[in-house]
């Protein structure tokens, strides 16, 4: 971690900072919680809801998946990254104190004991209530007659064809085996040489479901088919044993700043991915040590790195059920976004109806999934295409889909002989291939398209709307905390700010030009932009919020965000704290602050809320008196967001949505159904309602006042 200062010490043992060695982070370790222990804390959580008995059954099968799949990008990208470092020898101390080395031991054993609980959740509660309710995911040894029947005239016509099996030892090539496949282990014994070998068959889960569907709503694991017809691959030898095993490799990457080829760059180090080390081996528990020994060896992994389940491998592919058609009544009930009220059809006839025309009357805030991202997001800029008073529309794109419709409007704006603009994060992970797509047809339709500045990922959510009124320009502005994304509006919470209030979109202007071109600006006029000065900008409004506060006049500081890490930006919240500031926090997941320390944090109250909809949306509110300074955007405080992406966080100045702001932090603070709250020992303790009729739920009763405020005819809505 790079050394960094600014922010008051709050350690009764303050470290000489300038002492410390070079790129070390001072460590304090009563002042901070690890960041690695900390993200296995909100995977537990994960775990926890669906270990939920009051969830729907296939809601909890859903988090079953998702604490998997969680777990498979942590392993690719973090737990990598401490490998790489203990086998580089740095001894580099994370502020909590703990090298490389204790991290991963301590992970190994937090990932082992929630690896037997998410075993048994699946196996002994979810697979037999699933069951019960006509949903049924049989082993293959289980299977009846008529279902065996089913799954042999199944091998024999679409799995057996795309099967090869591997042989492994006696003078062969250990066979690659790609990230995160599913794979059998078959011990073998040739009856006339009176010999033994060990093969490998890759499960082809990428071409044929891995759970198999049969008829009456059964599901059988497709490595459980393959294993009952092993004597089909290997004929004439004897199958001594099987098991099955996955492997999880470094997927991680960096682009060298002087990449003179961003693109070419980026698709490079995408085909050396897939060669990245192997970080992790999943063998189901009780493999055969003929089996699992040579896997070890070949692999090269130490013991720490090897990881028994105690049922089915790769439990992500859950989802394929989960989300699947049918059993309504094991899922929560659907949910539909309602249109924002200023946004309705008849809610602006008399100024043309529209997005722009909306927007001329005041800003908008919108707040996804429960008010419609098409109505508002997709509208905004479908409308700016038509618009033949539109010069130019500018957009970024971080993560987004195959069916969005935002990227194909650009080109149908340049063939409308717009500017268009698209800044196309190359480096976002695990969508590189899909943006690089999308770059390649937005310039061949002749878009302009830029990949910002290699040393920096862009997570910026910004489109700017240039207009001709008149005799003048006018720039029309949408800033978010999410992805323009549509599939994934309709599963997190996101906050995005229409305006065009001219300082923002002067400001927004001059970030594209940032992007698109060599400038760099010194100053923005409202926009807090990172690298440049965001880190600055909140740390101000941290001391001007500490300086404000008096015991008449108390001070108050709420945020939102997904991960708190930065440890000087937890220094100044320290700092807040003592100064009798009452802080708090919604982390969705990282936190590295520890609260409730006397004399150091005991004001500060850190509250997690996981629920149906995944909880996104980025909110700094600085209450100071009569004042309030409140900023949304895409930005966590992470020493990776403030220093080395670009951000935007943009004031919501108009006092009822800014009111609006406060009333989802407010909900989110007193959630007891879908809420835990950090101790200052690191655990995170759930809440529970002080009676029935004292249950509050921030998701739920979202979704009743976005059915409240879709039926407000007119005017503006209020909280």
């Amino acid at each position: 971690m790079a050394k960094r200062g600014g922010g008051r010490g709050v350690s009764q043992k303050p470290v000489e900072r300038d002492a410390l060695p070079a790129g070390t982070e001072a460590v304090d370790t009563e002042l901070f919680f690890n960041r690695e222990v900390s993200w296995l804390a909100f995977n537990d959580r994960v775990l926890q809801l669906a270990e939920s008995a009051d969830i729907p059954l296939l809601e909890r099968l859903k988090f079953i998946s998702i604490y998997a799949r969680n777990l498979d990008e942590f392993f690719m990208i973090r737990v990598a990254r401490l490998h790489e470092q203990v086998r580089s020898n740095v001894a580099r101390l994370v502020p909590d104190g703990a090298s490389p080395s204790t991290t991963l031991d301590k992970l190994h054993q937090g990932i082992f004991e929630q690896g037997k609980r998410h075993a048994d959740c699946f196996e002994k509660v979810l697979r037999p209530a699933l069951a019960e309710k006509g949903l049924r995911i049989l082993s293959a040894k289980d299977l009846d007659a008529e279902q065996r029947q089913q799954v042999d005239q199944r091998f024999r016509e679409q799995i057996f064809p795309v099967l090869t099996p591997l042989a492994i030892g006696l003078g062969r090539h250990f066979p690659y085996i790609s990230n995160l496949s599913l794979s059998l282990a078959v011990l073998l014994r040739d009856p006339e040489a009176d010999e033994e070998s060990v093969a490998r068959v890759k499960v082809p889960k990428e071409l044929i479901p891995r759970f198999l569907p049969l008829k009456g709503n059964v599901f059988v694991p497709l490595e459980e088919v393959i294993a009952q017809h092993l004597a089909d691959l290997f004929p004439g030898m004897q199958v001594l044993s099987w098991g099955v095993f996955r492997v999880t490799r470094d997927a991680d990457f960096t682009v060298s700043e002087d990449a003179e080829d961003l693109l070419k760059a980026v698709e490079t180090e995408l085909r050396q991915r897939r060669f990245g080390d192997v970080i992790r081996l999943e063998v189901q528990a009780g493999m055969d040590p003929k089996l699992l020994e040579p896997l070890v060896e070949a692999l090269g992994l130490e013991q720490r790195q090897v990881y028994e389940e105690h049922g089915l491998v790769g439990l992500s592919d859950l989802s394929a059920i989960a989300f699947g058609p049918g059993f309504p009544e094991l899922k929560d009930p659907p949910w539909t976004p309602v249109t924002q009220p200023r946004l309705r059809p008849d809610a602006d006839v008399q100024d043309g109806g529209t997005v722009l025309s909306a927007m001329r009357r005041g800003d908008l805030l919108v707040h996804h999934p429960y008010e419609s991202f098409g109505s508002s997001v997709e509208r905004f800029v479908s409308e700016a295409v038509a618009d033949p008073d539109v010069l130019a529309i500018k957009q970024t794109v971080y993560r987004t889909s195959d069916s969005s419709p935002l990227v194909p409007a650009l080109i149908t704006a340049t063939e409308n002989g717009k500017q268009a603009v698209c800044m196309v994060e190359l480096k976002a992970r695990f969508d590189e291939r899909t943006n690089i797509k999308w770059a390649n047809a937005l310039e061949e339709a002749g878009v302009h398209v830029v990949y910002g500045i290699p040393s920096l990922k862009t997570h910026a959510k910004a489109i700017l709307i240039v207009r001709r009124e008149g005799e003048r320009v006018r720039h029309y502005v949408h800033i978010g905390t999410g992805n323009y994304n549509p599939k994934t509006a309709r599963l997190y919470t996101d906050l995005g700010l229409f305006t065009r209030d001219p300082d923002i979109g002067a400001d927004v202007a001059d970030v594209f030009n940032y992007l698109t071109g060599f400038g760099r600006p010194k100053t923005f006029r409202k926009l807090l932009v990172a690298p440049l000065n965001m880190r600055e900008g909140l740390l101000e409004e941290i001391k001007r919020t500490i300086m404000a506060h008096t015991l008449e006049r108390p001070s108050r500081i709420q945020m939102k965000m997904n991960a708190l890490v930065d440890p000087t930006i937890i220094r100044a919240l320290y700092d807040a704290s003592r100064a009798g500031v009452k802080v708090e926090l919604n982390v969705r997941g990282i936190c590295c602050l520890r609260p409730g320390l006397p004399g150091v944090s005991e004001n500060i109250r850190v509250v997690s809320v996981l629920g149906r909809f995944l909880e996104h949306s980025r909110v700094y509110l600085f209450e100071r008196g009569a004042e309030t300074r409140c900023y949304i955007g895409s930005a966590d405080l992470m020493p990776r967001n403030l220093d080395h992406r670009v951000e935007v966080l943009a004031p919501v100045e108009d006092p009822m949505l800014a009111a609006q702001v406060r009333d989802i932090l407010e909900r989110c603070i007193s959630d007891n159904t879908s809420a835990w709250e950090l101790t200052s020992d690191g655990s995170w303790k759930r809440r529970t309602p002080p009676s029935p009729n004292e249950k509050r739920s921030a998701q739920g009763e979202m979704m009743e006042r976005a059915v409240r405020m879709a039926q407000f005819q007119g005017g503006r809505p209020l909280p």
